[in-house]
């Protein structure tokens, strides 16, 4: 799906930036290296997000950093950071991205641990706040569980979101919660930072008490709900990893089926999201096609195959081998049990 940015005859077109919270360790993952850094197919999950919002033509993408942001830095050399150290909540880590203070336009802000995202999702939350001030993401569950929830009045406007933590019994109840997906318009976002405070539990500044200070002022809130609450997973231990893993690996594969790919086992057979496949491409059980792989038509992949930045021309066919950076040529056949590279 294309996502075309159109002006009005008349409007001057809105500019898109966004924020990926990304400062914290991840102390579940029980794991020395930064969370957002953790793989998922062929990529750090932080790739993921950031591969989204660049489809959909968002223009300043701020990396909000903190532990081991010296490798999220190296990784990421085309988006701009900010740090935040020492860390005081979710407010108080947008409020180290002063660098897009001046900007005219919207700010989606997202945490950096959600690499299910879909640039569709994005795309209609920048589209729903074009009569808004503040458009937040939510989902719909049977419990709330630890999730902030969505206060709404009788009009179905967004009043607040309060913390977990912060809940009276009865807001306990309510099962629509905060799915943590936020586009602000970019001037009230930052002029109303300085109205947080930590009044709370946790005693930080906490993003979420904009919704009350955008509705106390009398400015419109929306609340979006997510249709797949799975999109906007969020990943803490490898539990979670090894279920985004599998969201994305499905929804992969899916699609290409769809697109009259033969995919033998979908459950046996990992594709990374840029690699391009040609038609009447049959693709058996346990192999993988990752990073810039091009398959072109009538190829078939059989069992116990690994490609990677690889070329496979019309017609040919790859038998349980490897091929690495490197080109199968039209209608040849490699394997079984070859390594072919050009590294």
């Amino acid at each position: 799906m294309k996502f075309a940015r159109m002006k009005s005859e008349g409007m001057v077109e809105k500019m898109r930036n966004a924020i990926i919270l990304a400062a914290g360790k991840g102390t579940r993952m029980k794991s020395d290296k930064s969370k957002v850094m953790h793989s998922i197919i062929d990529r750090p999950m932080l790739a993921y997000i950031i591969d989204a919002l660049r489809k959909v033509h968002v223009e300043r993408i701020v990396v909000v950093v903190g532990y081991q942001k010296e490798s999220i830095m190296e990784a990421f050399p085309d988006v701009e950071f900010a740090i935040q150290e020492p860390q005081l909540g979710t407010g108080h880590a947008v409020m180290q991205c002063m660098q897009l203070k001046d900007e005219v336009g919207d700010t989606l802000i997202i945490n950096g641990d959600g690499p299910c995202v879909q640039p569709e999702t994005l795309e209609q939350l920048f589209e729903a706040n074009k009569e808004a001030s503040a458009t937040l993401l939510t989902a719909v569950l049977d419990s709330g569980a630890h999730y902030g929830r969505i206060v709404r009045d009788e009009k179905g406007n967004v009043q607040a979101i309060v913390e977990a933590k912060d809940c009276t019994p009865e807001q306990k109840k309510i099962n629509e919660i905060n799915a943590g997906m936020y586009c602000f318009d970019n001037r009230l976002l930052f002029d109303n930072l300085k109205n947080l405070k930590t009044n709370n539990a946790q005693h930080e500044y906490y993003l979420t008490d904009l919704v009350k200070i955008f509705s106390d002022q009398n400015m419109k809130v929306n609340g979006m709900i997510i249709k797949d609450r799975d999109e906007v997973m969020g990943i803490n231990d490898c539990v979670e990893l090894n279920k985004a893993y599998i969201w994305l690996r499905n929804r992969i594969n899916m699609n290409w089926m769809k697109n009259g790919v033969q995919i033998v086992d979908p459950n046996r057979t990992v594709i990374g999201q840029d690699v391009i496949i040609g038609k009447d491409v049959i693709i058996h059980p346990n192999t993988e096609l990752l990073g810039k792989t091009v398959i072109e038509d009538e190829v078939e992949i059989l069992p116990g195959s690994y490609l990677l930045d690889a070329h496979i021309k019309k017609g040919a066919t790859v038998d349980a081998s490897k091929v690495v950076k490197a080109t199968v040529e039209e209608n040849t056949a490699v394997g079984p049990f070859e390594y072919i590279t050009n590294k």
